[in-house]
C-alpha cells in the first residue's frame, strides 16, 4: 500500500546517502511521493543531485536558510518546477564544533546565533516562506533529540538549539491547525551520520543506546522513514505539535544497571 501516492514532498538537509533525511526521502519515494530536495553549497550538490536521479528526477534546488533571498529565489524555483507541497521535511542543524565540547557556559555568542538560526529559526524561516505553497492538510516534519529535553553530555549547545526547534514545532502546529497544517517533530535516536560524527563520543553513545534500550539496537535511517512516511500520511490525521520518539525506547529509561550489578536486591 502507497500511503503517499500522489503526494509532493521537499526534504531539505541531505548530505550524502547516510543522512537521516536520504532514509526519510527513500522511504517517502517508496509510499509513492514524489520529492524535491534543497541543498546547501556546491560540496554537497553533486550527492544530492544523484539521490533526486535514483528517487524520481525531481527538482533540485540550492538554498542558503540563512539567507531570506535564497529562501525566496528556492520559493520561486520550486513554484514553477514542482508545484504546491504536501510534505516538508526540515532536517537542517549546525553548530561549531568548539561548542560541541567543553562547558556550555564556554559557547561563543557569535556560535550561539548560528546554531539557533541554522537549527530552529530555519524551520520557522521555510515555513513563513512555503505557507502559500502548502497544501491545506499539509504534514511539516521536524528532525531533532533527546538532547532537547535531557543532558547529553557533549551535545551542548546543540540541545539548546534542539530545544528551541521543538518549541517551534508546538508554535507553528497551534498557527497552521485552522488550515489543517500538521506540524511534529522526529526525536531520533543517535545514528552515524556525518553531523552525528562532530559529537564527540558518538561510538560510546551508540554503545550505550543498544545495551540500554529496551529493543536493545540502535535505530537506523529507514526507521526514521518509517515513522516520517507515517507522520505525512492520513494515517496521522489527528497527531500534531508532537514530539515522536525513534530511538529503541531509550528515551523512557531512567536507569540502567550493567548485567554484573542486577538481580535480587
Amino acid at each position: 500500500m502507497e500511503l503517499l501516492q500522489g503526494k509532493r514532498a521537499l526534504v531539505t538537509g541531505v548530505a550524502n546517502r547516510w543522512s537521516i533525511a536520504t532514509g526519510i526521502a527513500r522511504q517517502m519515494h517508496a509510499h509513492g511521493a514524489r520529492i524535491a530536495f534543497t541543498y546547501q553549497g556546491e560540496r554537497v550538490k553533486d550527492e544530492v543531485e544523484k539521490l533526486a536521479a535514483e528517487l524520481g528526477g525531481g527538482p533540485v534546488l540550492e538554498c542558503d536558510v540563512t539567507s531570506d533571498t535564497s529562501l525566496r529565489s528556492m520559493s520561486n524555483s520550486l513554484a514553477r518546477e514542482f508545484g504546491r507541497l504536501d510534505v516538508l521535511v526540515h532536517s537542517i542543524a549546525y553548530a561549531n564544533k568548539e561548542d560541541l565540547a567543553g562547558k556550555v557556559y564556554d559557547t561563543t555568542r557569535d556560535g550561539f546565533k548560528l546554531s539557533l538560526d541554522v537549527s530552529a529559526y530555519s524551520l520557522i524561516a521555510l515555513v513563513q516562506t512555503l505557507r502559500d505553497q502548502l497544501e491545506d492538510n499539509a504534514s511539516i516534519l521536524a528532525l531533532t533529540y533527546l538532547g532537547a529535553t535531557a543532558i547529553v553530555p557533549n551535545y551542548n549547545l546543540m540541545g539548546i538549539a534542539k530545544a528551541a526547534l521543538e518549541a517551534a514545532v508546538r508554535y507553528l502546529a497551534f498557527d497552521l491547525g485552522e488550515r489543517g497544517i500538521r506540524v511534529n517533530a522526529i526525536s531520533a535516536g543517535p545514528i552515524k551520520t556525518a553531523s552525528a560524527r562532530q559529537v564527540s563520543g558518538l561510538s560510546k553513545m551508540l554503545d550505550v543506546v543498544a545495551a540500554t534500550a529496551p529493543l536493545h539496537r540502535n535505530v537506523s535511517i529507514e526507521d526514521v522513514g518509517n515513522a516520517a512516511v507515517y507522520l505525512a500520511s492520513h494515517l496521522s490525521s489527528a497527531v500534531t505539535g508532537d514530539v515522536h520518539f525513534v530511538d529503541g525506547g531509550f528515551h523512557v529509561m531512567g536507569m540502567f544497571l550493567p548485567p554484573a550489578a542486577s538481580g535480587p536486591a
